[in-house]
């Protein structure tokens, strides 16, 4: 089992009132050791938290980001991933959204498997291994 990297939706989705439980047992049977996101998802689940004026939501959001993840920054290795990641997207002319693309940058770096419900934008990095759990959990 490889380790993954989760993605914004993913864990936006384990703070819902009621969250998949498919997802939930998922998680469950996965190792801390080998549970990952990024800086960039981190800003992206405060930002919602924060745009909602939800102290309460904001204090699960805390809570989830210590309990079982590690969170990897954009880091050198992630940007020079980056850097040949967004040219060689460019010119295919198949564009990718700037966190996005940082969060496949991070994840190709570290050989981590994205867990996301975004498949279909992801796919366009060669290279990336990606998993939806969602959609596994809603099945």
């Amino acid at each position: 089992m490889s380790p993954y990297c989760f993605d914004t939706d993913v864990l936006s989705a384990t703070l819902r009132g009621d969250p998949p439980l498919g997802l939930i047992r998922r998680l469950a049977r996965l190792s801390p050791a080998d549970q990952f996101t990024t800086a960039i998802t981190v800003g992206e689940l405060v930002y919602g938290a924060s745009r909602r004026r939800s102290p309460a939501l904001a204090e699960r959001v805390r809570e989830l980001l210590r309990s079982a993840q590690t969170i990897l920054a954009f880091d050198e290795p992630a940007a020079n991933v980056y850097g040949t990641l967004r040219a060689r997207l460019a010119r295919e002319g198949r564009r990718l959204d700037e966190p996005d693309l940082r969060i496949a940058s991070i994840a190709l770096a570290r050989d981590l498997t994205l867990v996301t419900g975004n498949t279909r934008d992801f796919a366009r990095v060669h290279g990336l291994r990606v998993e939806n759990w969602l959609a596994e959990a809603e099945a």
